[in-house]
């Protein structure tokens, strides 16, 4: 007799299904599984044994083989060893076999018997949804499976032991309810920073437009401060992007107690971080930090102190708004939608430009510290501005600032408008006019009169390339969706184009 339990094996942020097949049978003795299993999988043996072994249950001395069906998709992770152990107690007639067809599982297996969380529980729950069946699934990710739907079946046992009293019918398990993550008390705020008015200015445009932003400035000018309360003035993310953020999470194992949170991701990685770090990859090609960011904000923080390789893999995500990571035997793309925000100083002192203060090395101090940024990466960004040493006056008696809510309300009313923009150009899946193609762009932000000259003749004195051009386009149609303007004036164009000067200049000075 051949038992069979149904799983998922994770390609990206999908589920595909896997078909766990046990037999026992007389032969030699023990337990062999194939399937193309990776080394966790292949542990799980030892591990179900033991479960079982404490759960009262012993195994027959006869041939155990386990196949995880397709055999040529690899097996990965530890979610495997509640599936093979509930195949063996099918097998074995510890619970009945028919019992097990209306679910997925998934779930790794303490030495106890107990049942521990595992990473994937909700695009697992997604899949399974899919293909109409429920979910088994630990007792620890169940709040996080039940965002998956209410109509689909979830059972979360806390060990072995109550799964099977459940299908005996001598306890019952009931269905987990989905949790929110309270919202963090004392966020930072707008208020906190004292001055730079010019700088909150283009956050607030960044915050409308999602577009990238980089900040240059000395050390100690609120680079960071600044970039640290983006997120306050960002709208909360809307059910289908919170679906996608946290099915992400949810591979990488960052859903803490599966709990979900409507706030936009906030990732800040250090800037020794590899390749595979920031775009994703490594043995078993886990999403990197511009995928953790999706949707949300990605934060470089001294972006030229990062190596070249790894700043240039962001092009592609930049432009395409995924990760893809190609190997030798399979190809995983996972979501990368994200708002790059950089900061970094002007030279390697920190002090280039400002008064009273020199470079040791000259002029080339500068150039050489800039120039490791490359000028692709560079085009891809959409507002460039200095940001300045704070002066006493300023923090001596600071002007009365406003705060994150104030700026937030002005952001969601020019968001509103893009989405409604973008709904009756038939593009509803855009939101934000950073993510408009080129020929929408031209279509929804076209400049009257006097705009037009004015941008024609920024762009052939500047020599921008065509990115350049319609991402002027983007950010001054932004800029008039804060004003509530129905078309892009020669002001709008004029506040565009002096948030690309800034760039300009920092590379003709390089």
């Amino acid at each position: 007799m051949v038992a069979r339990v149904s799983t998922v094996a994770f390609q990206g942020i999908e589920g595909v299904p896997v078909d766990v097949q046990v037999m026992v049978a007389p032969g030699k003795v023990g337990v062999q599984i194939v399937g193309l299993p990776d080394k966790a999988v292949a542990e799980s043996r030892e591990r179900v044994h033991a479960a079982l072994h404490a759960s009262g249950l012993a195994l027959p001395a006869k041939r155990v083989t386990i196949n995880l069906a397709p055999a040529d998709l690899p097996k990965e992770g530890s979610h495997f060893d509640l599936p093979i152990a509930l195949g063996l107690m099918a097998a074995l007639g510890a619970i009945p076999s028919d019992a097990l067809s209306d679910y997925v599982v998934i779930g790794e297996l303490n030495l106890d018997g107990t049942i521990a969380a595992v990473a994937g529980a909700l695009p697992a729950a997604i899949g399974a949804n899919a293909i109409g069946k429920g979910l088994i699934c630990p007792a620890d990710s169940g709040a996080e499976a039940a965002w998956a739907g209410a109509e689909i079946d979830i059972l979360a046992p806390r060990s072995l032991i109550a799964l099977a009293n459940h299908f005996r019918g001598t306890q019952v398990l009931t269905r987990p309810e989905p949790a929110i993550r309270a919202t963090p008390a004392n966020l930072p705020d707008l208020a906190d920073i004292k001055g730079q008015e010019s700088a909150k200015r283009a956050l607030e445009v960044a915050a409308a437009g999602n577009h990238n932003l980089l900040m240059v400035g000395p050390p100690g000018s609120g680079k960071s401060m600044l970039a640290a309360r983006l997120p306050s003035i960002l709208p909360p993310l809307s059910p289908g992007e919170l679906l996608e953020v946290s099915m992400i999470h949810s591979i990488a194992g960052q859903l803490p107690g599966g709990k979900l949170s409507d706030r936009r991701p906030f990732r800040t990685p250090h800037h020794s971080a590899t390749m595979a770090a920031l775009v994703g990859g490594g043995l078993r090609a886990r999403p990197g930090e511009a995928s953790l960011a999706h949707n949300g904000v990605l934060f470089l923080d001294e972006v030229p102190e990062f190596t070249p390789q790894a700043l240039d893999a962001l092009r592609q995500p930049l432009e395409t708004a995924e990760c893809i990571i190609a190997r030798a035997n399979h190809r995983i793309s996972y979501p990368a939608a994200i708002q790059l925000v950089a900061a970094m100083n002007p030279c390697r002192c920190g002090m280039a430009g400002e008064p009273g203060h020199s470079c040791a090395r000259g002029p080339r101090c500068a150039s050489d510290y800039q120039a490791r940024i490359s000028g692709p990466l560079m085009d891809r960004i959409d507002i460039r501005i200095s940001v300045p040493a704070v002066s006493a006056a300023d923090l001596i008696r600071p002007a009365k600032a406003e705060t994150s809510a104030v700026v937030a309300a002005r952001v969601a009313q020019a968001r509103a408008l893009q989405i409604d923009r973008f709904i009756a150009f038939g593009m509803p899946k855009i939101t934000s006019n950073a993510r408009s193609t080129t020929a929408m762009i031209e279509a929804m932000a076209e400049p009257d009169a006097a705009g037009l000259q004015l941008l024609r003749d920024a762009a052939e004195r500047m020599a921008f390339s065509a990115r350049a051009y319609h991402r002027v386009l983007k950010v001054a149609r932004t800029l008039a969706d804060l004003d509530g303007a129905p078309r892009v004036g020669r002001v709008h164009l004029a506040e565009a184009i002096s948030y690309r000067v800034t760039g300009d200049r920092m590379t003709n000075a390089a």
